[in-house]
């Protein structure tokens, strides 16, 4: 436990069994990965952003512990979004209980809930939906294009947002993704909030969908990176939650190995996953760690670990464990 503060040489201590067990063991695997020069994909599902995942892993890119984000478009925007309407968010603590009727009172007050927060739609959304459009349409008369975290980088490195920081800029984890230029992959961007927005303007004709680089584009791109990146080295896949933000770029090794017959390409170096969605039937969140090896994904060897729980109190005590705190 050498160089470890309090936190982990108490889960270190405390944590001897089952999911706990699990947790330690994912930690140190990842310390492993990092030790070996190897480097770190993170997946981002679920709201993390609004969990405020942020305390701990804007310090985990500055610390050079993670080297691509792979996330979907709600966690990309939601960390700008707790960054500068922070004071905005209303906490409903008993969200289980609340009548159809009290949700729509919250609607009609420009609160959007995720389970026990609600976001202020005048202050986040609205708020980032100036600056923003007025980045995707300079982008657009200049006939550039660009994916979606790159205009997302546009704006905060602009300085724009500066007047409504209403948090420490130090717990952004995408403020410190940009100030590093951390690559970032978020496939499925569309169905967020912004990609909503996005395609009304498209609709309403002040917008090309072309001037939004593409899912397909951003596969592409992975494919080059990912080739880049294994040349000396292998990658770490750390997952958080399922769905998308897991299933998409765990899936560029067996395309380049099967569809682009590369059949040099390396497995995965490492993978973790933590989800409180049980073993089922054709889930990609439900499914064990070995059934990946049939997918071309995974190694026999590749090191293996699930954490069965709930990723809002794992992963910061996973973080905190790496940064040594």
């Amino acid at each position: 436990m050498k160089n470890k503060g309090p936190i982990s040489q108490f889960i270190v201590e405390h944590y001897k069994h089952f999911n706990a067990a699990s947790l330690v063991d994912a930690a140190a695997g990842y310390e492993v990965q990092l030790e070996k020069g190897n480097n770190m994909m993170i997946t981002l599902a679920g709201a993390m952003s609004t969990a405020e995942l942020g305390k701990s892993l804007a310090e985990m890119i500055r610390q050079d512990k993670v080297q691509i984000i792979t996330c979907t478009g709600a966690n990309l925007e939601e960390d700008i979004m707790n960054l500068v309407a922070h004071s905005h968010y209303k906490r409903v603590p008993n969200y289980r209980d609340l009548t159809p009727k009290q949700e729509w009172d919250l609607m009609e007050g420009g609160l959007n809930r995720v389970t026990d927060t609600c976001i202020p739609e005048e202050e986040a959304f609205r708020r980032l939906q100036k600056h923003i459009f007025k980045i995707w349409k300079d982008a657009q008369d200049k006939g550039e294009r660009f994916f979606p975290h790159e205009y997302m980088y546009k704006m905060l490195l602009s300085g724009v947002l500066e007047q409504y920081y209403e948090i420490d800029p130090k717990n952004s984890w995408m403020l410190a993704a940009a100030q590093k230029n951390l690559p970032i992959v978020v496939p499925g961007w569309e169905d967020s909030t912004m990609g909503n927005i996005f395609a009304s303007y498209c609709i309403k004709g002040d917008l090309n969908p072309s001037t939004m680089k593409s899912g397909i584009e951003y596969m592409t791109w992975l494919a080059d990176w990912y080739t880049n990146n294994t040349k000396e080295q292998g990658i770490g896949f750390f997952q958080i939650g399922g769905g998308i933000a897991g299933d998409f770029p765990i899936c560029v090794v067996p395309m380049l190995y099967q569809d682009m017959e590369r059949h040099d390409t390396p497995f995965w170096s490492y993978f973790c996953q933590i989800s409180d969605s049980t073993t089922s039937y054709g889930s990609y969140s439900g499914a064990v760690p070995n059934e990946k090896i049939t997918w071309g994904k995974l190694d026999i060897d590749t090191p293996k670990f699930i954490i069965e729980s709930d990723a809002t109190i794992v992963a910061p005590l996973i973080f905190a464990y790496l940064l040594g705190w």
